[in-house]
């Protein structure tokens, strides 16, 4: 361990315990020597002044929160003592100077993805299936049994559960103790099939509980999120399931589709079921006609492509206190790396930016993108606050075991992931990425539903940090984890793909990572390796109704 705490910027009067440290232990911050009071636990803060009740509370630079009662110099900062608290913000263009991190090593690098009619370039190829209403869940349900496995699309699994083992020792009269001490899980190694289609990556099938009921919008904005998936670069064509009387009508969809793509050529096939013989000629139609379309998919191959073309989704879930210290800044620099190359990373999580707002307006290319910012964060605010919560009460009981206590604290080091470049466009959700640089999505802090919404507007791959851990991923993008410390990249190594616990040990700088991160990146959309989200068959799919969700 090269240190055993930090100071993150010169503004902090709280310090970060890189590991456990104790009572009565010596620390130097700027030449100044004091003791802790108690035991810190690694990912906690601890002060470094003196706090009175209302005192002012700075870390990544910026206030975090306010003392609510008196807080020794060295002593550990808590939920009990310290209160959300955040800088108003207010919209005041003046000039943002960028540097530009050196590109050497990347600019003549490749991927291999899959190229569209509209120019887009995919870093895979899949085949959608998509109920306009969850009225059709169930005919999905039978359409992947009847096609997945026989196309050759079956998830690898490592292990097998034996239920029926339990089911035989409960029979023969095993006691509770018994079938609780009995070994069930076995590690298994099963042959993926050939694919009948190889270079197809599969079919997916995009279950969701919308699309009628609820409101005219809800209906609206899922129809603009299935329009982002069906034109998003990584799905070569799609069939539509129509009950036929539900709110999400497919003319709605289809003119969400033609906003996007005025050209759009991929095959897409429309079914109504109110409209059929019978369900069973219903069924037939659609698998028949998804067959014909991977037909047709089946003909695109990998051809390489300039990184410019890669759309990042910057996400995070399960955060700790190393996040924003180690994972998030790495994945911004990767980020800042992929801007100099022409490439779109897209940040979202809109209340996990409450209290770094000031900072991306300074940073936005015009005002009226600094404008729509704001607006979209005011707005959101205020629907929280209207039902009884607030941004403030974002962090979660894991964050705030590890180190979380307060949602600027949180958002601060969840902004990081953004890197320092400038902000080209600013998106509402659903809103098409169609501009070259870091652009803005207005998304919950909700794990699923903000992935779920970086690929409905077009991003093709996603790099998720985690501090605890989650097995988050997407139908058709690939959800690449990036662990914030060691510890749990060995624990959870099944679920998480790159470790940047290497930046708290000192192994690795905030550079170097960042590096291997985009390497990581390019190998992924290249199809040389897979997403371990990917191999898992982690297809997380949730639709933001709009409402107030963190």
């Amino acid at each position: 361990m090269a240190n055993k705490y930090v100071q993150l910027d010169r503004k902090d009067t709280v310090i970060v315990a890189l590991q456990d440290m104790f009572a009565g232990e010596e620390v130097t911050v700027k030449g100044e020597l004091f003791f802790l009071k108690e035991d810190i636990k690694a990912k906690h803060k601890f002060a470094l002044v003196d706090f009175k009740i209302g005192d002012e509370i700075y870390m990544y630079g910026v206030l975090v929160g306010k003392a609510t009662a008196f807080i020794a110099k060295g002593s550990t900062i808590t939920t009990t003592n310290v209160v959300h608290a955040s800088t108003s913000y207010e919209v005041e263009k003046s000039g943002f100077n960028w540097s530009a991190p050196a590109i050497t090593k990347y600019k003549d690098k490749t991927f291999n993805g899959y190229h569209r009619e509209d120019g887009s370039v995919g870093t895979a190829n899949y085949w959608l299936v998509i109920p306009m209403v969850f009225c059709e869940n169930r005919n999905l349900d039978v359409i992947e049994s009847a096609m997945s496995e026989a196309l050759g699309y079956i998830v690898n699994k490592d292990f097998n559960v034996d239920t029926q083992a339990l089911i035989n020792h409960y029979k023969n009269g095993a006691s509770t103790q018994e079938l609780l001490d009995l070994s069930i899980v076995q590690t298994k190694e099963e042959e993926q099939k050939n694919r009948v289609f190889p270079n197809v990556d599969g079919i997916k099938f995009l279950r969701h509980n919308g699309g009628c009921g609820g409101t005219r919008d809800d209906a609206t904005t899922l129809c603009n999120l299935l329009a982002g998936y069906i034109t998003n670069a990584n799905v070569a064509g799609a069939t539509i399931l129509s009950l036929g009387c539900q709110n999400a009508e497919t003319s709605i969809l289809q003119k969400a589709i033609a906003q996007r793509d005025p050209n759009f050529s991929k095959p897409i096939h429309y079914l109504e079921q109110q409209q059929s013989k019978n369900e069973r000629s219903f069924i037939e139609d659609a698998v028949k006609l998804t067959f014909t379309g991977l037909i047709q998919a089946n003909e695109i191959t990998r051809k390489p492509a300039p990184l410019s073309k890669l759309i990042l989704g910057l996400e995070c879930g399960a955060s700790d206190g190393f996040s924003g210290i180690s994972a998030n800044p790495a994945l911004g620099y990767a980020s800042d790396l992929l801007v100099a190359l022409g490439g779109s990373p897209v940040l979202s999580e809109f209340p996990e930016l409450n209290g770094v707002e000031q900072e991306l307006l300074n940073r936005c290319a015009s005002k009226p993108l600094a404008e729509k910012f704001s607006s979209l964060m005011r707005a959101y605010s205020k629907k929280a606050i209207a039902v009884g919560s607030g941004f403030d009460k974002n962090p979660s009981p894991g964050n705030i075991k590890d180190g979380l206590i307060t949602d600027a604290m949180k958002s601060a080091g969840a902004a990081k992931k953004g890197g320092t470049s400038p902000i080209v466009d600013v998106l509402d959700y659903t809103e098409k990425v169609a501009t070259g640089g870091l652009n803005l999505l207005c998304t919950p802090g909700n794990d699923v539903e903000s992935t779920t919404g970086l690929v409905g507007s077009g991003c093709t791959v996603v790099v998720f940090t985690t501090g605890l851990g989650t097995p988050t991923g997407n139908p058709i993008a690939p959800v690449i984890k990036l662990s914030s410390n060691t510890a749990l990249f060995n624990k959870m190594n099944d679920i998480i793909d790159i470790n940047a616990g290497t930046v708290i040990s000192g192994e690795d700088s905030i550079q170097s990572m960042g590096e291997k991160v985009l390497d990581h990146l390019i190998d992924i959309a290249s199809g040389k390796t897979m997403a371990k989200a990917v191999l898992k068959g982690n297809n997380d799919f949730i639709p933001w109704k709009r409402g107030v969700s963190l």
